[in-house]
């Protein structure tokens, strides 16, 4: 029983390798303006990712430019044998998911308040590999 848990693992684990992730937990931007920015480099190789961010003028642009080249040495520490460049790395996934609310009171006229809702997201960016994909098949 040990053994094919072992063998099983050692499966998953070489699976892996070809994969990163980075996580961008209570980011205080909102979900909806970070999505703006995550659709244009959805599925884009890493270099024409990180080259469409640099140029965007969206604050967002600049936390997800941040991500990405957390998720690139992810990768790297993953694959210490293996060049960036060789790899043909890109996004693989790239998901915006709400976060934590701040829930505030605004003043307005007439003795009356109004809701302001600060909302937060979480960002989770996994990058893919074009030539380990191709070697296991």
């Amino acid at each position: 029983m040990g053994v094919r848990k072992k063998l099983m693992a050692d499966r998953m684990k070489e699976e892996r390798k070809s994969i990163a992730f980075a996580r961008l937990n209570d980011c205080p931007t909102p979900p909806r303006k970070m999505r703006l920015v995550a659709d244009l480099i959805r599925g884009k190789q890493i270099e024409m990712a990180l080259a469409i961010l640099r140029f965007n003028s969206k604050e967002a642009s600049k936390r997800l430019e941040k991500l990405v080249l957390s998720a690139v040495a992810n990768w790297q520490a993953k694959n210490e044998d293996a060049d960036v460049e060789s790899a043909n790395l890109y996004i693989k996934e790239i998901t915006v998911d709400p976060g934590t609310m701040l829930k505030r009171l605004q003043t307005a006229p007439q003795g009356r308040a109004h809701r302001i809702r600060k909302r937060s997201n979480h960002v989770t960016v996994t990058l893919g590999s074009t030539i380990n994909a191709e070697a296991t098949k």
